[in-house]
């Protein structure tokens, strides 16, 4: 079975001409025809994006029969967080707070979705759906509260498994704590000249230089297949960040 997911930071559908545009969003989404699609800065109910439920919104145009929202902050009017839509069956799902201290609130999305209508290899996929902090030692707290966490430790390590979303890191720091340190392969790096490994860049969108948004994966049953950005012209004022895609084999 081919699986595709996309991860993508939509800045709540707000450019960077400050219009709300669902609509690009929308276009973009519908261009790659995600299985998954993993969504970071998604607004519910706030005034700034015409108090709409904009995961409900987006995962209605785009015929997701499934979907799943999580609260990481709460605005004077409305919430905003992580949103997973999906064309296989969420069974369970919980909003996992990352929030360090004082630091703005944070959150990562804990879906499980099943796949045993579409294949024999893997019954189920867990997915995490992640937007960390601005401060490279809050990420790393982050990345140690994520690993404890109930839904994390109840996996094995063949279980296959997808951690994806906004990270942040800008000097790829969590790497070897994903790689080295859990058993992850990063689906979002590639290898420059010299064979050294470099995240593919997604920010700023009309201009990408760094690498914020990657996706790590583990799990005997999913094959890798190629990883890339979104191209789409739309793509460079639509949000601040691009949308990486990728595809595996299950």
């Amino acid at each position: 079975m081919k699986l595709r997911i996309l991860s993508y930071n939509m800045h709540r559908a707000i450019g960077f001409d400050r219009k709300f545009a669902p609509e690009r969003t929308i276009e973009i989404l519908k261009a790659h025809d995600a299985d998954i699609v993993l969504l970071q800065e998604v607004d519910e109910g706030a005034p700034r994006s015409c108090e709409l439920k904009l995961a409900q919104e987006l995962a209605e145009a785009l015929d997701y029969p499934y979907y799943a929202m999580g609260h990481n902050v709460t605005l004077r009017k409305g919430k905003y967080g992580n949103a997973t839509l999906s064309r296989f069956p969420i069974i369970q799902e919980r909003n996992i707070d990352l929030t360090i201290g004082k630091h703005k609130r944070r959150g990562c999305q804990h879906t499980t979705l099943d796949l045993s209508q579409y294949t024999t290899s893997a019954k189920f996929l867990d997915v995490f759906n992640l937007h960390l902090g601005l401060i490279a030692n809050e990420r790393q707290k982050q990345a140690g509260l994520l690993s404890r966490s109930q839904e994390f430790r109840e996996l094995n390590s063949a279980t296959p498994c997808i951690i994806a979303g906004d990270f942040n890191d800008w000097r790829s720091l969590l790497r070897a704590f994903y790689v080295e340190g859990l058993g992850f392969k990063c689906a979002t790096d590639k290898k420059n000249n010299s064979g050294n490994c470099k995240a593919i860049k997604t920010f700023p969108s009309f201009a990408p230089q760094g690498g914020l948004d990657r996706l790590y994966y583990r799990g005997d049953a999913l094959q890798f297949e190629s990883a890339k950005r979104c191209r789409l012209k739309v793509s460079k004022i639509a949000s601040d960040h691009l949308p990486i895609i990728v595809d595996f084999t299950v």
